[in-house]
């Protein structure tokens, strides 16, 4: 572990040759491709361009180091899964440790997923998936498994009731569902992979899910930010056949206790003054949303310039789902 720390801090520091002089504030994120990389690209690309902020975006190998970099003060900012970080402030699933130092920004956006299958399968529920395949294992990716489980249990099933294949991440596992390995994959609604097997095996829908007050209770037995909402056909959204219920978490923009107040309000300032700009830049970000930002989530806090920030703009925190 403390040959990771130092690695990871030698590659940061070798990143930031030649801005010494300057404040770099930095946003940790997964491999170059993943959603939250293009997002965190977005942002700091604004807030160079409007906050005067010198902003890197830094990626890493997955969700733990990423948190890890937050908590230990090598990066500022990050990008990630409400659900994920609060297990990681716990110390529990994928977290050997607590990360007590991490503290939410904002709520940036609702994160539909979904498991989905090939149009002419036959399927249309997470139900039908009974005694059918399922990708499991997720070496690569474990923070695919409480999502699957989550799906199955709005679908009124479990691991026990489907055929579990191994894969080990998001695009593997939607190219062996094209292949015909698994009979279904998981993914986020809107994702442009959804597209590319639309096209290359004639069709492909995402399966629906009960939005029960019981499914909700079951649901949020596996992460407690989970909730359903509601999502509309439209053309990004390949897959979303008709307007149907997804298990739903929150993206949201997570900084270390080590940040200055004067820092996050800087980027808070950015990213709620520059919305529209940073919503046509990538799409997703259109539900950026000043009155829906300030959102209270189960074991984390805000960091104190966030309470400020929103306060200041009057607006109250809203409940959790």
């Amino acid at each position: 572990m403390k040959f990771m720390k130092t690695v990871i801090a030698v590659g940061f520091a070798i990143g930031l040759a030649g801005t010494a002089h300057a404040q770099v504030s930095s946003i940790s994120t997964p491999p170059q491709g993943s959603v939250w990389n293009t997002m965190a690209t977005v942002i700091a690309g604004k807030a160079r361009e409007s906050g005067g902020i010198r902003m890197v975006v830094q990626p890493y190998g997955g969700n733990a180091q990423m948190m890890q970099s937050v908590n230990e003060g090598l990066a500022e900012f990050s990008l990630n899964d409400v659900n994920d970080v609060i297990t990681a402030v716990e110390g529990s699933g994928e977290y050997e440790a607590a990360l007590t130092n991490l503290r939410v920004v904002a709520r940036i956006n609702p994160f539909p997923i979904g498991l989905y299958v090939k149009e002419n399968s036959g399927m249309t529920a997470v139900a039908d998936l009974q005694g059918k395949s399922v990708p499991s294992g997720w070496d690569a990716f474990p923070i695919a498994r409480p999502h699957i489980t989550a799906i199955l249990a709005a679908g009124g099933l479990t691991w026990d009731d489907v055929d579990q294949v191994p894969v080990p991440e998001l695009i593997r596992g939607s190219d062996d569902m094209a292949s015909g390995r698994v009979d279904s994959a998981f993914f986020a609604v809107g994702g442009p992979k959804v597209a590319e097997v639309d096209a290359s095996v004639g069709g492909v829908r995402f399966l629906t899910v009960d939005p029960s007050d019981e499914n909700l209770a079951e649901i949020q037995k596996v992460r407690p930010a989970f909730y359903f909402s509601e999502v509309t056909p439209a053309p990004p959204r390949v897959g979303v056949k008709e307007s149907m219920a997804f298990v739903t978490w929150d993206n949201i923009l997570v900084a270390g206790t080590h940040v200055s107040d004067e820092q996050v309000k800087t980027l808070l300032t950015v990213l709620f003054d520059e919305a529209a700009a940073i919503g046509e830049a990538y799409p997703p970000l259109r539900a950026l949303n000043l009155e829906t930002a300030y959102k209270a989530y189960p074991g984390v806090e805000y960091h104190p310039a966030a309470v400020a920030f929103f306060e200041g703009r009057g607006v109250a925190q809203g409940a959790a789902d």
